[in-house]
């Protein structure tokens, strides 16, 4: 029989293990990052020498032109679009938000399936082994049709894409959790998202890479004119790493396949609560496991409150992610190469501080440090909000960063704490709609704010204010801790 908890054979947790149950993680967020810079670039090629769209355009400025007036009044050039609006950066942000879309409705779906999923591969690997390379077809098929011009075969195949990306992306995420004892999920999640940072890099620089290859081999220097020539090889890169991916995960991570062996791992969580305890009541623990389990009314209260401060919290990171690039034109001066360098260093602060905030989370408690992470967060923000100094951005960006893994590395243990062994895919799911759902929403709500300010400054504002909000919710979450490991050694040692 194989270990009930993969990444903690013996009950001792293991890096090594866990870093390949990670590589899962890593491939989505390579293709993610990929994704929204040179999806936009391409959808703006298409949608431009789209007749329908310019006709569409022309038909709305006739029908309104009181908004061209107003577009013009916030600094907009509206000489481009022949003296009124164009429809393609509308259509573009509706296009862009296709797989949050999909996210909220299907993942949830595919989350609970894997929870009832009993196969050779287990629960969660028969969706990545079947989704990761059918993403990866899609991915690197959607640049060769849209430089040939297709609009619809482009929308089809993006569509597609989004689609086997919500199959397997809860399940992804849920094999850390379904083969990590609960105490160590935090650990755990530090370096899945670590792996996620790999990821996410390496769909940042893989354009430049390339780009360098090209230049090497054909003799011809990559520039904003003839960038699109790579951008099929850019893709493909992504979709490589993305079936490298699935196969560590296919023939290097072990998942148990069996009822017995799924119930060997339930038993040994339980164990680590309190083998006494639960052999006194083990009893009473089957027959409520024939039944289906329900959360108490204060588990249920702290799972609204944990979801509805996740769904504030990625408001107000979604705002500074999506229009960082325009604030840092508008207020910074900056190119958009040099807005990349900036997001850069969020990152690379992120992926430092991913080990500590899994030991934050250990010895703080989850809920304690993801309230440390919020406060640093919203007082980053708002300082140079004050102040207003250059070198202030930096410091923002920098906190920024290590707050946002603090943040993040605990807060899905967190909720799938509150939802015990047997529903990690379910509550995957739910994480997942909390959060989409606000990366839907947030775009829209912080257009209008835009629109309302008439500047980009209102970014540091808005997003600290989402940030409170997030804080108040989770005030009241009373469930989701991990079990100290003092308590597990000294029951173990009781049983003894």
């Amino acid at each position: 029989m194989a270990d009930a908890f993969f990444c903690a054979p013996g009950g001792k947790f293991s890096r090594k293990r866990t870093i390949l149950t990670g590589f899962g993680f890593m491939a989505s967020s390579i293709a993610w990052a990929i994704y929204d810079p040179y999806i936009t670039k391409l959808l703006n090629m298409l949608l431009n020498a789209s007749e329908t769209v310019t006709q569409w355009s022309a038909k709305l400025n006739e029908a309104f032109p009181v908004l061209a007036k107003f577009a013009e009044s916030q600094g907009q050039d509206v000489t481009v679009a022949g003296g009124g609006i164009t429809l393609v950066p509308l259509f573009i942000g509706i296009i862009m938000t296709f797989d949050n879309i999909f996210g909220v409705i299907f993942q949830p779906a595919f989350g609970k399936l894997s929870d009832r999923c009993h196969s050779r591969l287990g629960k969660r690997r028969p969706f990545i082994v079947f989704g990761a390379p059918v993403s990866a077809l899609l991915f690197a098929i959607i640049p060769w049709v849209a430089l040939n011009g297709s609009l619809p075969l482009t929308m089809l195949f993006i569509i597609l894409f989004v689609f086997s990306m919500s199959l397997w992306r809860a399940p992804v995420v849920a094999l850390m959790p379904a083969l990590t004892p609960p105490s160590m999920r935090s650990e755990g999640n530090a370096i899945i998202n670590l792996m996620g940072g790999v990821g996410s890099a390496l769909g940042l620089f893989v354009g430049t890479i390339v780009g360098l290859i090209y230049t090497a081999v054909k003799g011809v220097k990559i520039g904003i004119d003839n960038e699109q020539v790579i951008f099929p090889y850019v893709f493909l890169t992504g979709s490589i790493v993305m079936v490298i991916g699935m196969l560590v995960i296919l023939l290097f991570v072990k998942e148990p396949s069996s009822k017995l062996e799924i119930k060997a791992a339930q038993n040994m969580a339980m164990d680590e609560a309190a083998r006494a305890k639960a052999e006194k009541e083990a009893k009473k623990a089957e027959k409520a496991a024939r039944k289906a389990q329900k959360l108490s009314r204060g588990e249920r209260a702290s799972l609204i409150f944990m979801l509805g401060g996740l769904f504030f919290l990625f408001c107000g990171t979604n705002a500074i992610t999506t229009f960082f690039a325009l604030f840092a034109a508008e207020i910074l001066g900056k190119t958009t190469s040099e807005a990349t360098i900036m997001t850069t260093i969020f990152a690379v602060c992120s992926a430092i501080a991913a080990i500590p905030a899994g030991y934050m989370g250990k010895k703080l408690g989850r809920k304690k440090t993801i309230l440390i992470g919020l406060g640093i967060f919203m007082a980053a923000f708002l300082l140079y909000v004050i102040i207003q100094n250059m070198a202030l951005i930096w410091v923002a960006l920098v906190l920024g960063g290590f707050a946002n893994m603090f943040i993040t590395v605990n807060t899905l243990p967190l909720v799938l704490e509150i939802g015990g062994l047997d529903k990690v895919g379910t509550f995957t799911g739910y994480y997942y709609t909390a959060t989409f759902s606000a990366q839907i929403a947030s775009p829209i709500v912080y257009g209008i704010v835009r629109m309302l300010t008439g500047t980009y400054m209102s970014l540091f504002v808005y997003s600290p204010i989402m940030f409170i909000l997030s804080m108040l919710c989770i005030f009241f979450v009373r469930h989701g801790e991990a079990i100290p490991e003092e308590v597990v050694k000294a029951a173990e040692a009781e049983n003894d």
